[in-house]
């Protein structure tokens, strides 16, 4: 299953290449926000990211509420977020 998970924007890593850093529940991972205004994309705004890309800017309270519909689902926001972490670690090793 693949799900649109909530991340806050924290760092702008390469504005040429549309590449931010994404805090995903604790998860830090670079996505690409090229289909977002650059006001969208902004540090400190929250997206929503699908397969690595933002697909939509929204606003904190309605991450919080797709975090909680999210956390109901069990393990398969576990088993996204754990795949996650596993995929930034292996790109850690890469570089």
């Amino acid at each position: 299953m693949c799900l649109g998970i909530p991340g806050k924007i924290i760092e702008i890593v390469d504005a040429p290449r549309f590449i931010a850093k994404a805090d995903v529940s604790g998860v830090k991972r670079n996505i690409n926000v090229g289909l977002l205004t650059s006001e969208e994309s902004q540090v400190g705004n929250w997206v929503l990211i699908h397969v690595g890309f933002a697909l939509s800017r929204i606003d904190e309270k309605e991450a919080a509420e797709t975090f909680a519909f999210l956390k109901g689902m069990g393990d398969q926001l576990e088993q996204e977020l754990e795949a996650m972490d596993a995929s930034a670690k292996l790109k850690s090793f890469e570089t």
